[in-house]
């Protein structure tokens, strides 16, 4: 008898540390991992597949709780080669599932900046943790320029890519172009530019010093974001190197045609950016997710911890639930508080 009450009693303790533990996965606090810029993050077949930049490989991460990115399976699926025109500094890559394949978008150059240009891997496999991933090569529109950040979306049925650019060969200033693309792996005809640094928040971090690169205006980090039948472009802007780097809007007023520049308006403030309350700093190069039951909007983004950290290494991934306005435009609210328990995405 009493062997059967201390068996009882185990039972009760597993129970309660069993419920204690499915109800602490449930919540989760920024950021998601220590350090990881340009996050981003494509939901398929019921896993997050999550990556961020890495500058000399491509890692992906799978995981069903994309706040529980630690724990996750992870795999480099691509190492840089040496001496080619994509050798180093392999940014923001955004892995993508596109007709019945999936596909990696990056920037990468031979090691001087000045080279940097789009370049695309592709994987006939179901499970992108597995299979062959083959690079296909470059990826540019006519005016093959420098870019970086693409980011490939489809609207309409037909596929587009936005990226970071600049008009001719010299870094004096980072605009916001799109393209069609005939495939994933083709850009269809010439970019046209639809944003360009205007309003003094995308001017931080002009003057040229022995600490900052000799980039002037900056526009970057573009992402395509629908609410019901409006369009929006959510971009990072201003240098990185600030604090002061931070996410601007630019919303689609036309009808169809997503390459008429006229088309798209720029809202006059950011609309997330530091917060000296919150002790969150440069906030900023986004990606967006929807939680696994499909009725909640989240931003993934990186930003540092203290101020005056930069671009470098300490700038770690963090996940917040966005909301919509009346007039259905996004509402991001202020970057939440390291520390702050937050519910996860719904399942």
């Amino acid at each position: 008898m009493t062997t059967k009450k201390n068996l009882l009693k185990l039972l009760i303790i597993i129970l309660c540390i069993s419920s204690n533990s499915v109800l602490a996965q449930k919540k989760f606090s920024n950021p998601i991992l220590d350090s990881g810029a340009d996050p981003y993050s494509t939901y398929h077949n019921g896993y997050y597949y999550y990556t961020h930049t890495m500058q000399n490989k491509l890692v992906l991460w799978k995981t069903k709780n994309l706040a529980d990115l630690k724990n996750a399976e992870k795999k480099t699926i691509w190492k840089a080669p040496k001496n080619t025109n994509y050798s180093a500094e392999i940014w923001a890559p955004e892995f993508h599932f596109i007709n019945g394949k999936w596909y990696v978008y990056f920037a990468a150059d031979d090691g001087n900046n000045n080279t940097h240009r789009m370049y695309v891997l592709e994987n006939e496999s179901e499970n992108p943790m597995e299979g062959e991933w083959i690079f296909k090569g470059k990826i540019a529109a006519q005016t093959d320029k420098w870019a970086i950040d693409g980011n490939v979306f489809t609207y309409k049925k037909e596929l587009y890519m936005i990226w970071s650019g600049w008009e001719g060969d010299t870094n004096g200033q980072q605009n916001i172009y799109i393209a069609k693309m005939k495939t994933p792996t083709q850009i269809d005809g010439d970019r046209v530019k639809i944003s360009s640094p205007s309003y003094s928040w995308e001017l931080y971090g002009s003057l040229d010093d022995d600490k900052n690169p000799p980039q002037v205006n900056v526009n970057e980090g573009p992402q395509f974001l629908t609410n019901k039948n409006k369009v929006f472009i959510v971009f990072s802007a201003s240098g990185c190197w600030t604090d002061y780097y931070s996410l601007g809007l630019l919303t689609f007023t036309g009808k169809n045609n997503l390459l008429d520049s006229s088309a798209w308006v720029k809202s006059e403030n950011p609309i997330f950016q530091q917060s000296s309350k919150t002790k969150v700093y440069a906030p900023g190069h986004n990606s967006f997710f929807k939680s696994p039951n499909g009725k909640e909007d989240w931003i993934l983004y990186h930003a540092n911890s203290n101020p005056g950290e930069g671009c470098g290494v300490k700038r770690s991934p963090r996940m917040q639930q966005l909301t919509w306005d009346k007039k259905g435009n996004p509402v991001i609210g202020e970057p939440i508080p390291e520390g702050v328990s937050l519910v996860i995405p719904t399942i």
